[in-house]
């Protein structure tokens, strides 16, 4: 037996620009961002004077963060492999370099979400990443304050620097977020249709096993996936066994008999088996009319009443 359809995997990698363009992340969105933490012409002006001091401590600063993470056993996965670690120890001195440049555009914003998809694909918890984003705002100030001969101007530069790291949080957790919820809407996807797998088991013969709670929701879902499935394969029959379901409701019975119903229309016959004496004295409770199903008592006779009706006959050996 074999299942119609596949689901694509949550952790699908996606692009930086694909998640610019789902988060809305354009130049005038980046505008506004840089107003939120009151970055201004004369931020840039600081920045840009102390930026060869910030090239000469990059790989200083970067080796800094690295060894902040490698303490903590929440970053064994990122920083377990050697691939990672250097991919990410290229990203974070490639994110201190373009930090001291003073051009806070688009690409700048797409090379910091390439370092939070990296931190979000291997799970990287917010806690430990900020931890490590304050380690290295409280480093960087302290290299200004050695370098920079006037306390004044090293405080004013910092100060300018710290409103860029907070752009930068902030974008990234923004991603983070956004990312954390996709994967979980693409499992809870995922885990629906697993929910509701038709199977082939015969030319033209499905078999729709149905287990546990079936809402409103669910219900629509069986629905589409068992017509689809009837299309792609051209099937003439369909076994919809609901032994492991517990209890339905009237909405429910409601919707299971239209699904009986379409499914006729595309010319197939739903043979429902499995009915449980639970099950049945709440239909006919409910007033449930049951003339538009065929049941069987269970899972097997179903199978081999459809069979029966598609010329198959078994012989034994």
């Amino acid at each position: 037996m074999q299942a119609l359809r596949a689901m694509p995997s949550p952790l699908t990698p996606i692009s930086e620009r694909t998640v610019m363009a789902n988060m809305g992340i354009t130049d005038q969105d980046l505008e506004r961002r840089r107003r939120f933490v009151a970055l201004g012409p004369r931020d840039l002006e600081r920045i840009a004077s102390i930026r060869e001091l910030v090239l000469q401590n990059a790989d200083q600063l970067t080796n800094t963060f690295i060894q902040y993470l490698s303490e903590f056993d929440e970053a064994r996965v990122l920083l377990g492999y050697r691939e990672l670690t250097e991919q990410v120890r290229s990203l974070k001195r490639e994110h201190l370099i373009a930090m001291a440049d003073s051009r806070y555009d688009a690409a700048y914003a797409e090379q910091r979400i390439k370092l939070a998809l990296l931190y979000g694909r291997v799970g990287l918890e917010t806690k430990i990443y900020l931890g490590a984003f304050h380690h290295l705002l409280e480093n960087t100030g302290r290299m200004l304050v050695d370098k920079v001969k006037d306390p004044a101007v090293a405080f004013e530069a910092f100060s300018s620097l710290k409103k860029v790291m907070f752009f930068d949080i902030v974008l990234q957790l923004d991603v983070l977020i956004h990312e954390r919820e996709r994967t979980i809407r693409l499992q809870s996807a995922a885990i629906r249709e697993l929910s509701t797998p038709v199977l082939q088991i015969r030319d033209r013969l499905l078999l729709l096993p149905l287990i546990g709670v079936i809402d409103t929701h669910r219900a629509r879902l069986i629905t589409e996936n068992l017509l689809k499935a009837i299309r792609e394969s051209r099937a003439k029959m369909v076994v919809m066994d609901i032994t492991g379901v517990a209890t339905i409701d009237s909405k429910v019975a409601n919707h299971l008999m239209q699904t009986v119903s379409a499914a006729k229309l595309m010319g197939a016959t739903v043979i429902v088996t499995g009915v449980s004496a639970d099950v049945a004295q709440s239909m006919v409770a409910l007033g449930i009319d049951l003339g538009p199903f065929q049941t069987v008592g269970d899972l097997q006779g179903g199978i081999e009443d459809a069979e029966r009706t598609l010329g198959y006959r078994v012989v034994e050996g």
